[in-house]
């Protein structure tokens, strides 16, 4: 069912919500802390892919929301819904979308405006592109949102979107008004991106709003972020594991009277101790109220979807965004923020895979832009099915190609095959056996690169020891990494590898218990076979465990 043979929407009241990426393992989980805390929220707002047989494989938590949603209802808020960009979701994702939010009773789906992903790579950290508030982009941001829409059944409310730069005449709550008065879709204010664009804008906070359809707002996001200064300007990083600003606590309080067809409020806190998180909504508990509203009466859209016109150049946006090209005129020093902000993101996403090479061939600025520039860096977002670290991995063996005189290749081929240790599983030893830690193998390389893994970390933790004393990362430092990284020692060489997060670790093991650990590596052996010190000594570090 589409909008167009829709009866007329009834929103019902939802009250004060949290957000959950579904993942059992994130903080905070929402489920135990209402078991710790009745009451202290009403809803829970979810974030997954559009499928909601791929969120079911992959969202841990997925189970238990769907076996709970009669009690605690769900609002879906997902991240791969493009309300920007060069193309137009396809009908297959868009009718996957609609079937998800059906089947979990979501009454609406909210999303920011903006180009989250193409050629199906959402983009490192979901940094989303955000359109410029130019009348291109109004008219851009509209065909995105009527083509959602026309394949929904439920609503779509339209979500502000953060910003670094200031790009275009109009001030977002502006361009927000004008695509909610050429779609007549329903509006969510989030005021972590209000407060970055008024930043951007050199504004107050409540700057526009006297004039923005506030009657139109059916949620309000709030979360936390930092705001970070430099050349005497503010910039808002919408970090949902900070804490929340006092002045958004104190906009809120505003604006709740003001906002009368307001059905929900939602608390962003993923990432927060569930502690932490209880603090929080006990606070926003005092300002949201627990009893019900009648359901509110909304008309369902009857617009058709205009055509895209590319006309507000998403790609040259993304070509500024990830250094590619500099900006031309206008905000060129928000535009440079971005750009820092978004190579962070690619450098902190890489270094879990490749922390040697990342340092070694992309460590500063320039050398992240090289990179972020590349073809092979593009090519992720052209349909390819590539993940980032095999596009960087691409990349880094163009520069050993053509750079080979740097004498970087003994520690680009080293990670280039580190994931390979775990391709064999270690059994896990019975009862009166030891053996390696779950997650822990055992490798081997033809030249040794102790030295190498050790100074990478050594050098890091210095740089930022050095950074938070002088305001700055002097990156070069690096320089010694690249000396070292050319003199490795003679092999072979044995090492020990740990999955640690998403990335792997190589571990500094003592002589005496790698021989340990190798032997273990063939399989368990008897408690009374391993030195009570070498065991003691292993179980400490993490590497070995007893059945």
């Amino acid at each position: 069912m589409s909008h167009s043979d829709a009866a007329a929407w009834q929103l019902p009241w939802r009250g004060l919500g949290l957000s959950s990426n579904l993942n059992a393992a994130d903080q905070p989980h929402p489920y135990r802390l209402l078991a710790e805390s009745p009451g202290l929220f009403d809803f829970v707002e979810y974030s997954a892919p559009l499928s909601l047989d791929e969120t079911r494989q992959h969202a841990s938590l997925f189970p238990e929301m769907w076996e709970r949603r009669g009690n605690v209802p769900v609002l879906f808020h997902p991240v791969h819904l493009n309300l920007y960009g060069p193309e137009l979701e396809p009908v297959k994702a868009l009718k996957d979308l609609d079937a998800h939010a059906r089947a979990v009773g979501s009454a609406w789906v909210g999303n920011d405006i903006g180009w989250w992903h193409s050629g199906g790579q959402p983009f490192p950290g979901y940094l989303y592109f955000t359109p410029p508030f130019t009348e291109a982009g109004v008219r851009d941001s509209v065909a995105h949102a009527l083509h959602v829409q026309s394949h929904l059944s439920v609503p779509l409310a339209l979500e502000n979107p953060a910003a670094f730069a200031k790009r275009g005449e109009l001030h977002v709550l502006d361009f927000m008004a004008r695509v909610h008065a050429r779609t007549g879709l329903p509006l969510l204010l989030d005021l972590g991106h209000l407060l970055s664009y008024q930043l951007a804008a050199g504004l107050p906070l409540e700057a526009g709003l006297d004039g923005f359809p506030l009657d139109k707002v059916i949620e309000i996001h709030i979360a936390g972020g930092v705001i970070t200064r430099r050349s005497g300007r503010g910039y808002y990083v919408d970090d949902h594991t900070q804490p929340v600003r006092e002045e958004l606590f104190g906009l809120l309080e505003s604006l709740l009277p003001r906002c009368p067809s307001l059905r929900a409020v939602t608390f962003e806190g993923d990432g927060h101790p569930s502690e932490v998180a209880a603090l929080t909504l006990r606070r926003l508990r005092k300002l949201v109220s627990t009893w019900p509203r009648p359901p509110l009466e909304l008309t369902p859209v009857k617009e058709p979807a205009p055509a895209l016109t590319r006309e507000s150049e998403p790609w040259s946006l993304y070509e500024i965004g990830y250094g590619a090209k500099e900006e031309a005129g206008g905000d060129a020093e928000g535009a440079r923020a971005e750009t820092d902000f978004r190579l962070a993101v690619v450098a902190e996403e890489l270094d879990r895979d490749w922390p040697l090479s990342r340092l070694l061939l992309a460590g500063t600025r320039d050398g992240l832009r090289t990179f972020t520039a590349s073809k092979e860096f593009r090519e992720l977002f052209e349909g390819l099915g590539r993940s980032l670290g095999q596009a960087f991995a691409a990349w880094t063996r163009r520069q050993l190609r053509e750079h080979p005189e740097d004498g970087l290749a003994a520690a680009v081929t080293f990670e280039t095959f580190l994931p390979n240790a775990f391709t064999r599983p270690v059994p896990a030893p019975g009862p009166g056996q030891v053996g390696l830690a779950e997650d822990v193998r055992v490798g081997g390389f033809p030249v040794d690169l102790t030295e190498l893994v050790f100074a990478a970390k050594s050098l890091r933790r210095h740089l930022t020891g050095r950074a938070w004393a002088c305001e700055v990362l002097d990156v070069s430092g690096l320089e010694s990494l690249t000396q070292v990284a050319r003199r490795p020692a003679p092999g072979p060489w044995t090492f020990v590898v740990r999955r640690r997060g998403r990335g792997l670790e190589v571990l500094s093991v003592p002589p005496s218990l790698l021989q340990v650990v190798r032997s273990l590596a063939q399989g368990p052996r008897p408690v009374e076979e391993v030195p009570a010190p070498m065991l003691a000594e292993g179980r400490a570090l993490g590497v070995l465990r007893r059945g």
